[in-house]
């Protein structure tokens, strides 16, 4: 029972004291206007790396207009 006591004690800590990790990120689309190359910077805020992959990928949506979007984290 005491190993079970200390183990929870430090899952417990550890999910305290190292929350997942959000950070600040920029995500950069590119794409051609009349064979000139166009870049719009978006800064994402408190998210973690899979979700703002997620979202800058999923933002080539709104250039559709144009032709060659792309978008990356940085």
């Amino acid at each position: 029972m005491k190993k079970i006591t200390l183990v929870a004690i430090i899952a417990l800590a550890g999910a305290t004291l190292f929350p997942s990790c959000k950070k600040d990120y920029k995500c950069t689309c590119t794409w051609s206007i009349g064979g000139q190359q166009q870049s719009n910077t978006v800064e994402l805020k408190k998210m973690s790396k899979k979700d703002a992959k997620a979202t800058c990928e999923g933002s080539t949506n709104q250039y559709s207009a144009y032709t060659g979007v792309s978008c990356a984290l940085n």
